[in-house]
């Protein structure tokens, strides 16, 4: 077992870069920390940490540990805080994909939380297959992601409501880009995005060569490359912005498969959760489709 006291000195050193920063953030002697770490170290049997005099920095090991250490560090918090408040509400922990999180929907989740002072909501925003891994691992409560239309899945007891998404290849206005260009420059988020899978498929059912031209892990990036010209793209009618042209197939671009958003609750939802889920499920239904001009 991973000692949280080991841990909590490890991602002091890491976040410090030396071992005398960290003594004095968790109130230890430098000599104390560098123990402490050995100890860690002694534990898993791996070296955590290249020393260079008062410099430090992380090995390959020290790497992978460093994201559980801090997760466990955060769980242990929020085991105590929901412990010691049991008058409040909890934590609830809400992941959504980044294109409806930049949509309107960080001031409903304010106004969601003023009302509910006894309730603090953490938001993770990432690829939709990170999201429901998440779910299923029981790391979320609740979770907004997208996936193939009408597929099932492991919780779908629990699912509160789904919605089609239609999806589109998107260009520049200002500099377009032409479909019988080869290879077919393509933008695109990083591996095991969904309209990633879409974008590679459509293009290789059409006979088309392709490579990515432009990889970027957030919506910003991907939208601003298309704007430029630097690939064309498939996007939800939700992300299309006004410096975007629609494709269509007398463009020469073949016709992709709509996916759709879920909305999924986890086992044993509490009434926070699911008044949550209400109120995203109103917000999305009413939102509708979005196009561009």
């Amino acid at each position: 077992m991973l000692d949280l006291e080991l841990l909590r000195s490890f991602v002091s050193v890491v976040d410090a870069g030396g071992f005398t920063r960290a003594g004095e953030r968790v109130h230890r002697t430098q000599s104390t920390v560098s123990q402490q770490i050995r100890r860690l170290e002694e534990t898993v049997g791996q070296p955590l940490l290249h020393r260079n005099g008062k410099q430090v920095s992380l090995t390959e090991q020290g790497e992978r540990l460093l994201s559980y250490a801090r997760r466990i560090l955060a769980l242990e918090q929020e085991a105590r805080e929901v412990v010691s408040k049991p008058a409040s509400e909890g934590v609830l922990r809400l992941g959504m994909p980044e294109d409806f999180a930049v949509y309107r929907l960080a001031e409903l989740l304010s106004d969601f939380t003023r009302s509910r002072p006894g309730l603090r909501l953490d938001v993770r925003c990432g690829l939709s297959v990170d999201l429901r891994r998440a779910l299923e691992r029981g790391e979320l409560d609740l979770a907004m992601f997208k996936r193939d239309a009408g597929s099932s899945s492991a919780m779908a007891a629990s699912v509160i409501k789904s919605w089609p998404e239609h999806l589109h290849w998107i260009t520049s206005k200002a500099h377009p880009v032409d479909f019988n260009r080869d290879p077919l420059p393509l933008a695109m988020s990083e591996p095991g995005c969904l309209y990633r899978r879409r974008m590679i498929h459509a293009a290789e059912s059409a006979g088309r060569s392709w490579h990515v031209a432009y990889t970027s892990p957030n919506l910003p990036g991907i939208q601003a490359a298309v704007s430029a010209g630097l690939g064309v793209s498939i996007l939800p009618e939700l992300a299309i912005l006004p410096e975007h042209r629609m494709l269509t197939t007398k463009d020469g671009f073949p016709p992709i498969t709509d996916t759709e958003v879920a909305l999924i609750a986890a086992p044993g939802a509490t009434p926070a959760t699911r008044r949550l889920a209400e109120v995203l499920a109103e917000f999305r239904s009413a939102a509708g489709p979005r196009r561009a001009a």
